[in-house]
C-alpha cells in the first residue's frame, strides 16, 4: 500500500473542523509523517494506533508545522510499552521550539534527531532536504523510493531550488498561502497558488497538491489560480483526503 493521507491543510492556525499542516505517507508498510502542526495528532491517531509511525520529518519551527510534535512526544513517552527512539528529521530550531512547551519530558528521550537540510536514508526513502526561503530556517523535502518521488515545499517562498526539489515528482505538495497574484509582487517568504503552479511546471511535476491555505481563503479560487500556471492535475488538499500511488 502506497498512499498519502492529509492530516491538516491550514496555515497559521486551523479553521474550525480543520488542522494545520501535516501528512502521513505510507509506503509498503513504512509510515512517515511530514509536519505535525496544530490539531494533527488526533487525525494521525485515527490512522496509526498509539502514534506508532516509523519516522517524522518537520520542515521548520513555526508551530503550525510542529506544535503537535509535543503531543506525539507525550503519547510515546507515556505509552504502556516504550519503544526505541523515533527518528526525527528537522532543522535544529524545531527541538528548542517544541521543548519550550514541555517542562518535564525531554524530547531527546523519545526522538532520535537528525538535522536538516541534509540527505538521509529513511526506511525505503532517500530523503533530500534543501534550504528554502522563509522567516526561519526551513527545509524543503524530496522523498524518493522505487516507483515514487514526492516533494514538499512546506511553507517556503519561491526559489530556484524548487525546480530541483520537485523535478519529475509524482506529487508536488506545495504551500499556497497567498491568494491571487504571484509572490513576486509581495512576500518572498511565502507562495501563492500561482507560484505553486509555476514551479510545478518548471519542475515537470506530474500532480500538484495545494496546501497551507490561509484561514478563510477561497480554495476553489486557489485551485483555479494554480491551473492558470500548471497544466497537470491540481488538487486542493482537504483533511482526511487520501491519495494513492
Amino acid at each position: 500500500m502506497r498512499r498519502l493521507t492529509v492530516l491538516g491543510t491550514c496555515g497559521a492556525w486551523p479553521e474550525a473542523g480543520r488542522s494545520a499542516s501535516g501528512f502521513l505517507l505510507e509506503y509498503d508498510g513504512f509510515r512517515l509523517v511530514l509536519d505535525l502542526g496544530y490539531a494533527t495528532l488526533p487525525r494521525l491517531l485515527e490512522c496509526c494506533a498509539d502514534g506508532q509511525v516509523d519516522a517524522v520529518v518537520v520542515t521548520h519551527e513555526h508551530p503550525d508545522h510542529c506544535a503537535d510534535l509535543s503531543a506525539l512526544c507525550r503519547s510515546l513517552h507515556f505509552a504502556e510499552e516504550r519503544r526505541a527512539r523515533l527518528p526525527l528529521y528537522c532543522p535544529l530550531g524545531v527541538i528548542g521550539r517544541v521543548q519550550a512547551m514541555e517542562p518535564t519530558e525531554d524530547l531527546l528521550d523519545v526522538f532520535d534527531v537528525h538535522s536538516l537540510p541534509s540527505s538521509h536514508q529513511v526506511g525505503p526513502f532517500r530523503l533530500d532536504a534543501m534550504l528554502l526561503p522563509h522567516h526561519v530556517p526551513h527545509a524543503g523535502v524530496r522523498l524518493t523510493a522505487p516507483g515514487l518521488t514526492l516533494a514538499y515545499s512546506g511553507d517556503a517562498g519561491p526559489d530556484p531550488a524548487l525546480a530541483r526539489l520537485a523535478a519529475g515528482a509524482d506529487l508536488f505538495i506545495a504551500g499556497a498561502t497567498l491568494q491571487g497574484a504571484s509572490a513576486d509582487s509581495g512576500d518572498h517568504h511565502l507562495m501563492s497558488a500561482v507560484d505553486a503552479g509555476a514551479w510545478a511546471t518548471r519542475a515537470g511535476a506530474k500532480r500538484l497538491l495545494l496546501t497551507h491555505f490561509w484561514p478563510g481563503s477561497d480554495r476553489t479560487r486557489s485551485t483555479a489560480d494554480a491551473c492558470s500556471s500548471f497544466s497537470g492535475e491540481v488538487i486542493a488538499a482537504e483533511e482526511s483526503m487520501v491519495l494513492s500511488f
